[in-house]
């Protein structure tokens, strides 16, 4: 009888140590463990589990990765609920990338107002990004009721700042804006001394990790890269509380 207790006491610190071993790691221990092996200059912002398969959120930046609880695989791509059609991973960044709308230097933009202005936006773009000139063209032209913040966001040549600082420098700055990069018509050359906000737009687009142009923000505080068309500007529009 004794000695079947003690194999029962046995067994119990056995299946304890075993639970205790499969308790999964702490998102801190992951961290430390993955960082070094992405390469001595990335640095891991957090690490947070995720309700995937045992799948764990790396962020670095505004990049989404994932990994296991050994961080020994990496998955770059993005998750997708079947169900509901989500985009998990691009709803998570969409949250990580938010900004206070309210804290943009507005007084520093190219403001536009088409209709009542009711629904406000602020983009960033560069008098020479293609794309910009085809939202423009399209998207923007034939949107109405909104009123659009325009930040001249020089990224893609020397040149950009010249033609930016003509703008600004301008009698109408809605208007020289939309001549150029709707009609092609370029804004005369500005006076030496005209002063411009080209650089504090510069260094701000790269503390909200503006990457390239255009970029759309909405007074929510949410932003979508890229060109878009006037139905996924609608869309995006009637789902926020201005």
């Amino acid at each position: 009888m004794r000695k079947s207790k003690s194999v029962l006491l046995s067994l119990s610190v056995l299946m304890a140590s075993c639970v205790g071993a499969e308790t999964p790691p702490t998102t801190e221990a992951i961290k430390k463990l993955i960082e070094p092996r992405l390469g001595v200059n990335v640095k891991v912002d957090s690490v947070t589990q995720t309700p995937y398969s045992g799948l764990y959120e790396v962020r670095i930046g505004n990049d989404i990765l994932y990994t296991d609880k050994t961080a020994t695989y990496l998955v770059n791509g993005h998750i997708f609920n079947l169900t509901t059609g989500a985009d998990l991973t691009r709803d998570r960044i969409d949250d990580i990338t938010k900004i206070k709308f309210s804290d943009l230097p507005l007084d520093k933009a190219i403001k536009t107002v088409k209709g009542d202005g009711s629904r406000v936006i602020a983009v960033f773009e560069d008098p020479n990004c293609g794309y910009c000139k085809r939202l423009r063209q399209t998207t923007l032209k034939e949107t109405d009721n909104v009123t659009i913040y325009t930040f001249l966001y020089n990224i893609l040549s020397d040149d950009s700042f010249v033609k930016s600082k003509n703008v600004w420098c301008a009698p109408d700055r809605s208007k020289a804006w939309d001549d150029w990069m709707v009609s092609g018509k370029a804004a005369p050359a500005a006076p030496e001394a005209c002063a411009t906000p080209n650089d504090e737009i510069v260094a701000l687009g790269h503390k909200l990790g503006v990457q390239g142009t255009p970029a759309i923000f909405f007074a929510d505080g949410s932003r979508i890269p890229g060109a878009i068309d006037k139905k996924v500007l609608e869309e995006k529009l009637s789902k926020i509380k201005q």
